[in-house]
């Protein structure tokens, strides 16, 4: 009887690791294994599928896409930095960080005039089509601060759906309050929020930017220039900001760019006036802006 309760022991005990293992965990339930190299085109799939079947359900059929800078911030914000920063430059005259933080704050002052269009294209946005509650072409963008916070904050002030596609980063990007909830996105992988961005892009606005700006715009020109994607109006809103950054003429005189590629892109100095540039260019290309039974 001992040897026999001794034995159901060591087969409970054993049953118990065998179970206790990872390798006996549901797989959608195993993290490490969800998380292992192995399990990368999974991640990229579910990376993709979510936010694919969340638009979806919201009706979500074409965009027009904003980017530009998460440092720039509205006029009052910028002011207030500029004022303590002046502040601080009397009280100590001459000293180096004082100075060089002074001409930032200057800087940010200047450029609150692009969260200020920013926010302007963000309403004509929303409220184009049959109205704010015409899903058939909505505002995404990166869903951050800045610039990005000003289109998402138009479209909300006009009651209009706004999306936002997040990126999971080291320092933790917080979304914008001004984003519909229940488009709101957090991607793991650039790759695959890239995608969504050109995915039902209609037309592309570039608000002045840094590295990241950049990085989204070269993707998408080179998409377009390699036929990898159909062409859309990309506007490069602030042409004296832009013409400063990227010097495309002379890439043309070095031959490392067709006369063609220049014509990809356009600059404007407006919400309005890039929104014109819009609606024009896809009355001259014959393709769909608006749904034409809404």
């Amino acid at each position: 009887m001992k040897k026999e309760v001794n034995k159901n022991a060591k087969t409970l005990k054993q049953i118990e690791t065998i179970m206790n293992d990872t390798s006996y965990q549901v797989a959608e339930e195993d993290k490490d294994f969800l998380n292992s190299n192995d399990a990368r085109g999974v991640r990229l799939q579910l990376d993709y599928l979510k936010a694919e079947v969340k638009m979806r359900e919201q009706g979500i059929e074409h965009t027009i896409v904003v980017f530009g800078s998460a440092r720039i911030v509205e006029f009052d914000t910028a002011i207030e930095v500029l004022q303590k920063m002046e502040k601080k430059l009397k009280q100590s005259p001459g000293e180096k960080k004082y100075i060089t933080l002074f001409k930032k704050a200057e800087s940010m002052v200047r450029k609150s005039f692009y969260y200020e269009e920013a926010r302007k294209f963000g309403q004509i946005v929303g409220k184009s089509g049959s109205g704010p509650c015409d899903c058939y072409v909505t505002l995404m963008t990166g869903g951050g601060p800045g610039i990005m916070e000003a289109a998402n904050r138009g479209a909300f002030e006009v009651g209009a759906k706004s999306i936002g596609l997040n990126i999971e980063l080291p320092h933790e990007q917080f979304p914008n309050p001004y984003i519909t909830p229940a488009l709101c996105f957090q991607f793991r992988y650039f790759a695959v929020r890239k995608l969504h961005f050109m995915h039902r892009a209609k037309a592309l606005v570039i608000f002045p930017g840094g590295f990241g700006t950049l990085d989204e715009l070269f993707d998408i020109l080179t998409l377009i220039q390699t036929k990898k994607s159909p062409k859309i109006p990309i506007v490069l809103l602030g042409k004296e900001y832009w013409e400063k950054v990227i010097n495309l003429e002379f890439l043309l005189e070095e031959d490392v760019i067709q006369e063609d590629d220049l014509n990809l892109i356009t600059y404007s100095d407006s919400a309005d006036e890039a929104w014109e540039y819009i609606i024009s260019w896809h009355e001259k290309h014959n393709t769909t802006l608006f749904c034409n039974v809404c």
